[in-house]
């Protein structure tokens, strides 16, 4: 695995690792994400992370599966560039029922490139 392709991936987990620290000050609540401001930006600064590198990785290696790539990389978008499209409820699942796939696939691709 070359260093960019390892680099993108490590990218992702720290962000995805990022996200889920957020949880150990604040509960783990819709309301509570909806009520915080800062919380919400902190996300969407970390999807945009995500995305990001999830659209470098499936341009230099396109081999590389990662379910769900062009959803991340169309949210990715919509945050950076189309921010009033981006609701509450979307970046919820995401952070709920997305990352956590996202971060296991993540961690078996580097753990799979030590070998």
């Amino acid at each position: 695995m070359d260093r960019h392709l390892k680099a993108h991936l490590f990218d992702i987990s720290t962000a995805i690792n990022e996200v889920q620290s957020f949880f150990d000050v604040v509960p783990r609540r819709f309301d509570e994400y909806c009520s915080n401001l800062m919380l919400r930006r902190a996300i969407e600064r970390n999807v945009g992370i995500i995305g990001e590198a999830v659209n470098k990785i499936l341009k230099n290696h396109p081999d590389i599966e990662i379910t769900n790539a062009r959803a991340i990389i169309a949210t990715r978008n919509r945050v950076i560039h189309d921010y009033a499209a981006v609701t509450d409820d979307v970046m919820w699942k995401i952070v709920i029922n997305d990352l956590p796939q996202l971060k296991e696939e993540v961690d078996d691709l580097l753990a799979n490139s030590s070998r």
